[in-house]
């Protein structure tokens, strides 16, 4: 255990979020995402994993270290429902909760199509798959600075 890190993020999805830049993307995925074929297609290449645990509380728990990249209008997205682009389940309420606790506002997510939002996460740094068992329980979330202290 270390001092004010989230025992849900593992040495390696801590190795992860080390190893993006600004600008850099990550998925954090359902349990029904392709997330081992598409993890295999991002530039770390294979999978990810926060299991048992719900996509907010993965959201969370990443947003403790990493923060949004505030130069883009999509810095947080969301998958779409499938032929209901503006219905959004509770699941994705949780993390748009999360999300805003994280920045400290109002912080909203974009949607993606489902078929854009898989060839998103094939661009992104790495996929996570969290142990979220709802529909469209599916995120990206890109990395942003954290400025000097002066």
């Amino acid at each position: 255990m270390l001092k004010g890190i989230s025992p849900l993020l593992n040495a390696d999805v801590l190795h992860a979020l080390q190893s993006m830049g600004h600008g850099d993307m990550l998925a954090i995925v359902d349990t029904n995402f392709p997330a081992d074929a598409v993890a295999r297609e991002t530039r770390l290449g294979r999978l990810l994993r926060i299991d048992n645990v719900s996509a907010a509380e993965a959201v969370s728990a990443v947003l403790s270290l990493m923060p949004l990249d505030t130069f883009i209008a999509d810095a947080a997205a969301r998958m779409e429902v499938v032929g209901a682009a503006d219905v959004v389940p509770q699941v994705q309420e949780e993390v748009q909760a999360a999300i805003n606790r994280a920045e400290g506002k109002h912080w909203p997510l974009t949607s993606v199509e489902r078929f854009a939002f898989y060839e998103r996460a094939k661009t992104a740094h790495c996929v996570i798959q969290t142990g979220e068992r709802r529909f469209y329980g599916c995120f990206t979330l890109t990395k942003g600075v954290i400025p000097p202290e002066n």
